[in-house]
């Protein structure tokens, strides 16, 4: 199995980044530049993640993405959802907070560029981290999509590179399980989505890694 993996250094990317090369080789670790909060953390954590398992790692800035302006990970100018603002037991109240965080098409241009990567490096799959939960109010995050992508490349890539991910059918307290008996170090990640020196427990993704993590026994932050 060869694949490229999308690597942000989240929990759910980084678990799939060890899975896949557990599984075979990993031809390379992307991580996108696209002008979010915790861009430098994400590149930095990614790199050593990547560098620890041998592995080629390459950072691509897409700056445009500023240019869709409706999404508070990428505005400055908007609020991002902290503290109490976040319900992550409330799904009403998580597709609020998700439409907050929501960029468009950012999944799908961030695959179809993996797929170019991968046909050019005679790999067959490309591997983002998507988890259960949030494929509740992500769409993009779902299987349904990986297979739909999978359709298209049929026709965009001369080898059919396939979109796959180990951890669709998970939540994030599965992956932190899972990340235990792969011997994951939990220390490199980054799931937050702010740019503090330390991951700062309050945006969702964060609130999603605490309970995970508070769920397999381990303290947060770590």
């Amino acid at each position: 199995m060869k694949s490229v993996v999308l690597l942000s250094a989240g929990l759910d990317s980084t678990v799939n980044l060890y899975e896949a090369h557990k599984a075979g080789e990993v031809t390379l670790a992307l991580t996108f530049d696209y002008g979010q909060r915790a861009v430098r953390q994400e590149i930095n954590q990614s790199q050593k993640i990547a560098q620890s398992l041998g592995i080629p790692h390459q950072s691509i800035a897409l700056h445009f993405f500023k240019d869709f302006g409706t999404s508070s990970l990428v505005d400055m100018s908007l609020q991002l959802p902290l503290n109490e603002q976040i319900k992550i037991n409330d799904l009403k109240i998580s597709e609020k907070t998700a439409k907050s965080v929501w960029v468009p098409n950012r999944n799908g241009i961030f695959l179809n560029i993996a797929a170019g990567f991968a046909e050019a490096l005679g790999a067959q799959f490309v591997i983002p981290g998507f988890n259960l939960e949030e494929a509740a109010t992500f769409p993009d995050n779902t299987q349904g999509f990986l297979d739909v992508l999978t359709e298209s490349f049929l026709f965009s890539t001369s080898n059919h590179v396939k979109a796959h991910c180990f951890t669709t059918r998970m939540n994030k307290t599965d992956i932190v399980k899972r990340g235990l008996e792969l011997q994951v170090n939990f220390r490199d990640i980054w799931p937050c989505y702010q740019a503090f020196d330390f991951w700062c427990g309050q945006c969702e993704s964060c609130q999603r890694a605490q309970r995970a993590f508070q769920e397999n026994g381990l303290e947060f932050p770590l």
